[in-house]
């Protein structure tokens, strides 16, 4: 996000605690900061399970075999007072930080605290009780603050009231605020105050996550457990995707025939400490419901080794970030297909203990398997069996087929809702109402499939998307036809190249795009447009060019019934009046009147450098330039459309 100096001095917000009051921060961004220290904290010790110890100077934490004694845990409780938040600010963090007295392998979990608590009374026997987890951090330094997200806990101005258990590794020694104001505990509390002029990177204000979940609409982003953010935390430049994906010679050349395995990548980003796995997954999931999705729909490859571990710990990300976050449940069966009714209903019962798997409201567990014809029927309906009678739970099954109109009647009794994996193409969107009748004259909720594009070098077939025509069309018709969820397909199946997930290539366009249109779906009016934004997109080369170096021997040839190739530049316009667009293709400037709202214009791709400028009243008021360059040259086929955003310089 890109922050403006501000021009005049923010209200003094106060935030209170232990009866010192402490001024906001202003001056050079708009997000208002202030520290609240805290008003009670001690621990509990469960070998000494009467002993109070609200004098010590330090807090302790340790799981259920502390020091290798058994039964011997600690956790610690705290307390703080927020005031003075004001009312609609907008992306409030909450922060609470420790100073490490001695920790350095603890595994500290934060649960929010729902019963009440006196410090001087505070014991192992008369705890209050407290709710799932809120934040987490793994890994401490000595003698420095470490900080835990907590702002999934946010609830407004008033008491907060938080338990710190260990999960693993060894005791966790934190200082008390008897020991000094410097190193007592805290929370960091940020917001961008509602009166502070908007420099956000949407052409719109994104309406609150509470909002957006509130509607019955729901919208999830097909998660690929192959491509996560990183596959081996090591530096960009010479990580596993740089050395064996995007390398034609990579993997030991197997790759070398379609010019290497992807096109793109996840944004790039250095080596972490701790458990940077679930970082990662911590982050996609943040990212995720910034952009307004519910949640994942992830794609359930196998139900052991590396994929099956990525999926544990995308719940326990969504645990630990976000309560809310949705994990839908997924089993792929081209992959699956040799599992029996009761191997498949106890991989997903076990994944379905976590409570951030998508349940309805009467308790079923959403079970929505990719290529659902691959079992029939019946198949599908002693699965259920098995999940009721041997693991106690309900299902709510909604197959996604590849073939919707030749199983729908065969699968109705069987289902709760529908879905297709859809085409990628404008010209092949025309069925979606239909399919949503479809799916409703059965009494079935249909998710409908909304993507950008598709490009499969390994498999030679790319369809034609039209810049961003067929992610606007997809997304026109599941509004039209009355969808009651939608699919993202996808988030990151990078070998497909459909992402909406902020890539290398792209940065945030797509998914800012389509939250244009998620806004409307979900909440039924069209966001209204307060900042004058354009992207850019276009690809990096001709589609009917052929590699002019390198070791590729197979091409991509457009899929069966795509609309035919063609090679353009898509200014889109997301206007707050009409404006004069400068447009400056392969080094030629053009220009034109652009309308109020949104419009796509088109021109013809050249080689070179492509930028846009918005220009009104002779001010400019916008800007993006595309780091793509159309290149003649190029030693591998890509066809793949990149973006960028006036919104996100120099970010895609």
């Amino acid at each position: 996000m890109r922050f403006r100096s501000l021009k005049f001095v923010l209200p003094a917000f106060l935030l209170v605690g232990a009866g010192v009051t402490f001024g906001v921060a202003s001056g050079d961004s708009d997000n208002s900061k202030a520290t609240v220290p805290t008003n009670e904290n001690a621990y509990v010790s469960q070998v000494a399970p009467a002993k109070a110890h609200a004098t010590q100077t330090w807090l302790s934490v340790c799981p259920a075999t502390c020091e290798g004694a058994p039964r011997s845990e600690r956790r610690a409780f705290v307390k703080f007072t927020v005031a003075g938040v004001p009312a609609g600010a907008r992306d409030v963090r909450l922060s609470l930080d420790l100073y490490s007295a001695r920790t350095t392998d603890t595994s500290v979990r934060v649960h929010k605290v729902t019963g009440s608590w006196s410090a001087k009374s505070l014991t192992w026997n008369k705890q209050p009780a407290f709710g799932d987890v809120v934040g987490s951090r793994d890994g401490f330094t000595a003698s420095q603050v470490g900080s835990i997200d907590v702002s999934s806990a946010f609830a407004g101005n008033g008491a907060y009231s938080f338990a710190l258990t260990a999960g693993k590794g060894a005791q966790g020694v934190f200082q008390s605020s008897r020991a000094s104001a410097a190193q007592a505990p805290r929370l960091s509390v940020s917001w961008t105050d509602p009166a502070t002029p908007t420099t956000g990177s949407l052409p719109f204000e994104m309406p609150s996550t509470s909002a957006l979940r509130a509607s019955d609409k729901k919208v999830y982003a097909h998660y690929f457990t192959p491509y996560p953010a990183s596959l081996d935390n090591q530096e960009p430049t010479q990580d596993y995707y740089s050395r064996n994906y995007l390398n034609p010679a990579g993997e030991s050349g197997k790759h070398a025939a379609y010019g290497g395995l992807l096109r793109d990548r996840p944004v790039p980003r250095g080596p972490l400490t701790g458990d940077w796995q679930l970082q990662d997954m911590q982050r996609e999931i943040r990212d995720a419901t910034a952009a307004g999705v519910d949640g994942f729909t992830v794609d359930v490859l196998s139900t052991t080794g590396a994929h099956w571990t990525r999926i544990k710990n995308l719940i326990k990300a969504a645990e630990t970030v976000d309560p809310g976050f949705a994990i839908v449940l997924m089993p792929d069966m081209t992959s699956l297909k040799d599992a029996t009714p009761a191997s498949l209903a106890a991989s997903m019962a076990d994944l379905a203990s976590s409570r951030s798997v998508r349940r309805l409201a009467d308790g079923r567990v959403v079970i929505s398997p990719f290529k659902a014809e691959q079992q029939t029927p019946q198949w599908w309906g002693e699965f259920a069996t098995a999940m009721t009678k041997t693991h106690k739970l309900g299902t709510a099954l909604v197959p996604v087929f590849l073939n919707f109109s030749a199983n729908a009647d065969k699968y109705a009794s069987v289902s709760y809702g529908f879905s297709s994996w859809g085409n990628r193409s404008p010209n092949r969107q025309g069925n979606i109402q239909s399919d949503i009748a479809k799916a409703h004259s059965l009494g079935k909720i249909w998710m409908q499939p909304v993507a950008v594009q598709d490009e499969r070098p390994n498999q030679g077939i790319y369809d034609e998307a039209n810049n961003t025509e067929n992610l606007r069309t997809s997304w026109d018709n599941t509004i039209s036809g009355g969808a009651d969820w939608v699919q993202l397909t996808t988030w990151n199946d990078y070998s497909e190249g459909t992402q909406f997930q902020p890539s290398a290539n792209s940065g945030h366009t797509w998914v800012d795009i389509s939250d244009y249109y998620l806004v409307r779906f979900k909440t039924g009016a069209w966001p209204r447009i307060t900042r004058d934004t354009a992207y850019l997109t276009h690809r990096v080369q001709f589609a009917a060019a052929k590699p002019t170096g390198g070791t590729q021997t197979k091409l991509m040839t457009p899929r069966s019934g795509t609309n035919a190739p063609r090679d353009s530049v898509e200014v889109l316009t997301f206007l707050v009046a009409p404006a004069t667009v400068n447009a400056t293709i392969g080094g030629a400037g053009q220009s034109y009147q652009a309308a109020a709202g949104v419009q796509a214009k088109l021109f013809p791709l050249a080689y070179g450098t492509n930028s846009a400028s918005i220009v009104r009243n002779s001010a400019t008021v916008a800007t993006v330039s595309s780091p793509n360059v159309v290149r003649k040259d190029f030693a591998a086929q890509d066809l793949g459309y990149r973006g960028a955003s006036s919104g996100r310089p120099g970010a895609g």
